[in-house]
């Protein structure tokens, strides 16, 4: 995490520690997996909310308003674009997620109707592991197969930030024993 403050990593990373060793995730690549993941999402290792930026919002359109009627993350239309923006440690977006992921963390609903609640630390390190507990078969084929392209479509959906998480990914191999 080139240029994180050392803050940012010692209040964070032991909500994300917590969560992954609950979920079943605690292993050394899953765990490579998760900061990883953060680092290409967040890239200073705190929860956060999605920016607003030409992959999310039209020209002259509403702030997210490109995610308002996407169906695959089970969005119904305005505001849904801006209520289920990307927020966390892992940039949930989409109702879908809010709602499946909110309840596999133990808060029901409570996630679709406060979708704030997914920046505060203990929650999105428990978004954060329910999301890779849903794909960790996919993602630990991947990985073993050093197929870390793969490993972040998985979660992105795409291989946005791919360079940040590769870098990340294989630092940590060498740090994390």
């Amino acid at each position: 995490f080139p240029g994180v403050p050392v803050t940012n990593i010692e209040t964070n990373l032991p909500f994300v520690m917590e969560a992954m060793t609950a979920a079943g995730l605690g292993d050394k690549n899953m765990v490579l997996m998760a900061l990883a993941t953060i680092r290409a999402e967040t890239g200073n290792f705190t929860p956060l909310s999605e920016f607003k930026s030409k992959f999310n919002t039209a020209p002259g359109g509403p702030p997210f308003g490109l995610y308002d009627n996407r169906r695959d993350l089970g969005n119904q239309g305005s505001p849904d674009g801006a209520s289920f923006k990307g927020r966390g440690y892992i940039q949930l977006t989409g109702r879908a997620n809010y709602n499946e992921h909110g309840a596999a963390i133990g808060l029901g609903n409570q996630l679709v109707t406060n979708p704030d609640l997914a920046n505060q630390p203990d929650i999105a390190a428990r978004l954060l592991a329910s999301f890779l507990k849903s794909k960790e078969a996919k993602i630990r084929n991947a990985l073993r197969q050093n197929d870390l392209r793969t490993a972040r479509k998985l979660v992105n959906g795409c291989s946005h930030g791919l360079d940040a998480f590769t870098q990340a990914f294989n630092i940590g191999k060498t740090v994390i024993s």
